[in-house]
């Protein structure tokens, strides 16, 4: 982490929740983008509550098809192939991914049941891009199918600037050296993490376009610094509560940035969004 990364960094964040006002949504999507029927899957960690609150908000309560819930645990490889499994034999098409499953933690625990990679390198990176890899055979044909590139959407973090980027280098392989509880660096690994999702978005982007298999759109915006249960380990902490007043997005912000992301045109691929456009 340079020191003008990391000026960078903070002063975009503070700019922007102070000053740049996020476009709102259009209450109908263009016609492309409509599902063809009425489930759209999800798969947040308290299904039930999220889909009464998600029916609720937008007025389709009597709606029982509009939001299915699907077990998805992003630590777990197996869970993540039973639902890129279920995905590939029971929706007729898959227009948007949003992969918004992540974790921020200073302590360093094993993933996948606890003899896996490090915990936050396992949601935050390897699991998401196995799901990324997995869906992309549905992904190609379904914008084979309908004209509409899916897209593959991966929440960013302007915190990627402030990452640490020792663990990084030298000899060998980065997730070793990032597996290693000796040597691991946590206070930074959720910086590193976001820093590595950029990477790969970058790269996957690169190689999707190379392999003339059909388009897909993957990209990863940055919601900017929002009210959230990200930071749950800091709840209740004095200068976590101040910030949040003083500077955070409201959580319905912050998911505009999302959803810019989901129907972004190609020119988001491989791309850092902020504000809502593409980051140059």
């Amino acid at each position: 982490m340079s020191a003008v990364s990391a000026l960078h960094g903070a002063t975009s964040t503070i700019l922007s929740n102070l000053f740049v006002k996020l476009p709102t949504p259009p209450p109908t999507l263009p016609s492309r983008t409509k599902p063809s029927s009425s489930s759209w899957p999800c798969a947040p960690r308290e299904g039930p509550r999220a889909r009464r609150d998600l029916l609720a908000s937008t007025g389709r309560d009597d709606d029982d098809a509009a939001v299915e819930v699907w077990p998805l645990d992003m630590d777990d490889y197996t869970s993540i192939r039973t639902f890129a499994a279920r995905a590939e034999t029971e929706l007729t098409r898959l227009d948007g991914v949003l992969a918004n499953a992540g974790i921020m933690t200073r302590q360093f625990q094993r993933g996948g049941g606890g003899d896996g990679h490090e915990r936050t390198l396992n949601v935050n990176v390897i699991g998401t891009f196995l799901l990324c890899l997995l869906l992309l055979p549905k992904m190609r044909a379904s914008g084979r199918e309908t004209g509409w590139a899916c897209r593959f959407v991966v929440p960013n973090s302007a915190l990627h600037y402030l990452a640490p980027v020792g663990e990084l280098e030298g000899e060998g392989s980065i997730i070793e050296r990032l597996d290693d509880p000796d040597r691991a660096d946590m206070a930074g690994r959720y910086m590193v993490s976001k820093l590595l999702v950029l990477y790969a978005v970058r790269e996957l982007a690169e190689r999707c376009r190379a392999s003339g298999k059909g388009a897909v759109v993957v990209n990863t915006p940055n919601p900017s610094y929002c009210v959230s249960g990200l930071a749950r380990e800091s709840e209740g902490a004095f200068g976590v509560k101040t910030a949040e007043r003083l500077l955070a997005r409201t959580t319905e912000e912050g998911s505009r940035t999302l959803f810019h992301g989901l129907v972004a045109g190609e020119e988001s691929h491989g791309a850092y969004l902020t504000n809502c456009h593409v980051q140059t």
